[in-house]
């Protein structure tokens, strides 16, 4: 089969890889029917975080259940499927407090399971899915093929924006700032929206973005960063800034811009994968009571809660994908992100 493989800083590769097979009794192979390029795949694009040898990426994709194990008892072939980011059983006492990707027997795309077992990258034909029963969340029916993109969304970021949301305490009449507008800030603000939240600015410099932006619910825009960022939201919020903040980016600049930007006593929920030393500034905190929590963003826990509401079209988070492109042009997908030609791009295999 084919399917994305990384060889180093802007390198990407669409390469014969071996088809996977069943080895574990609880596993699965899925045909992929969408992937996509993440934020955080840009990190090793770039070379930011280095890659020693050539391997798979890619971990957000939908499909159709092609095989199963023996001891599979909750999909079955044929079962249309979102696949979370991760690996994860769903029944391990972190799955069960809600953090299944802090689950003890789980594991991530394009490295191998707790059993010595190879789990496919998600940008490729087909993947071999550890835990089947824990990890895959079938869809009632296979759905119609405009839902396909924000089902998408669920195995990501339409899940780590309502994280976003959740961990900043997000609920009907709160202020929220959002800090970053790629899709996982923008489907943080349609989270936010979701959650009753009244007013919801935007930090966003980009037209395209700002308008998606009001689009999912935004009532503010604001361009400026840093000192006159923050004096901007203050100014817009009773001059103590915002009860809650998502922090969507990851660098030491955007999580200073979200505790700067938050009222005494609010919260900062961060799910921006950390890049470039940010640190909490303890003696701000403490002196303000401004309180952060979040983290990798259990998104196969929200499944449940967000599919009806994607079904049914109540939220579209699938709008973050304004490019789609074939497999054989995954080096394209890259690029494109990366020189911020697309918020995030739909690959089809």
């Amino acid at each position: 089969m084919r399917a994305t493989v990384i060889y180093g800083e802007r390198d990407i590769r669409v390469d014969e890889v071996p088809d996977p097979v069943l080895s574990t009794g609880g596993d699965a192979i899925v045909r992929v029917v969408a992937a996509c390029v993440c934020g955080s795949d840009l990190w090793p694009y770039r070379g930011v975080t280095p890659t020693a040898k050539p391997h798979r990426i890619g971990h957000e994709f939908v499909g159709v259940v092609e095989q199963v194990g023996p001891d599979v008892k909750k999909v079955a072939v044929g079962d249309f499927v979102i696949a979370p980011f991760y690996d994860c059983d769903n029944t391990c006492p972190n799955c069960r407090n809600g953090v299944s990707t802090s689950c003890q027997h789980g594991g991530w795309w394009g490295a191998d399971d707790e059993f010595g077992a190879f789990a496919d990258g998600g940008q490729g034909e087909f993947v071999r899915v550890p835990h089947a029963d824990g990890t895959l969340f079938a869809t009632p029916e296979y759905p119609d093929e405009a839902l396909i993109p924000s089902l998408l969304t669920l195995s990501d970021v339409m899940g780590t924006g309502h994280h976003a949301a959740v961990s900043a305490g997000v609920t009907k009449g709160s202020t929220v700032v959002v800090v970053g507008d790629g899709a996982v800030g923008l489907c943080a603000v349609l989270a936010s929206h979701r959650l009753g939240a009244s007013r919801i600015i935007a930090m966003s410099r980009h037209e395209s973005r700002q308008k998606l932006a009001l689009a999912f619910g935004a009532t503010d825009i604001v361009e400026e960063r840093g000192d006159e960022g923050i004096a901007r939201i203050t100014s817009m919020l009773d001059g103590i800034g915002a009860d809650c903040v998502l922090e969507c980016v990851g660098t030491k600049e955007s999580m200073d811009q979200a505790i700067r930007s938050t009222r005494p006593g609010g919260m900062v929920g961060y799910v921006g994968v950390p890049n470039g030393g940010p640190e909490l500034p303890i003696r701000t905190l403490f002196g303000s009571n401004v309180g952060v929590n979040g983290g990798v963003a259990p998104v196969r826990h929200y499944m449940e809660e967000l599919l009806p509401e994607v079904l049914s079209g109540a939220i579209n988070p699938g709008q973050v994908f304004d490019l789609e492109l074939p497999l054989a042009e995954a080096a394209e997908a890259y690029a494109a992100m990366d020189e911020r030609r697309a918020i995030k791009v739909l690959v089809r295999p």
